[in-house]
């Protein structure tokens, strides 16, 4: 929201905040973005699929993790027009006895 109190609804944008988002939680635990195996990314929009897709190579490479995409009806908010659910696995060291 701007200081008018218009709301962007910029797929570009929400990814970027949204993957971002998810890298923070996972720093949080000690992991990161390279330890995502899954993501399952949903739109309330597939015209918004390009610029999406864009984003996201932007932090996931040709060999990033396994992702499925699907168009949804609508997100718990009206404004969002996108949601990413991550799974990601990193091993626990073994502790030294």
């Amino acid at each position: 929201v701007d200081a008018m109190g218009t709301t962007a609804l910029d797929i570009r944008r929400q990814t970027r905040a949204v993957i971002e988002n998810i890298r923070d939680i996972l720093r949080s635990v000690g992991a990161d973005l390279e330890d995502v195996v899954e993501i399952t990314s949903f739109l309330v929009d597939m015209n918004d699929f390009g610029g999406y897709n864009a984003v996201y190579a932007e932090y996931f490479g040709y060999e990033g993790p396994t992702r499925t995409t699907v168009a949804v009806h609508q997100l718990p908010h009206p404004h969002l027009r996108i949601e990413i659910k991550a799974i990601a696995y990193r091993p626990l060291t073994s502790q030294a006895t």
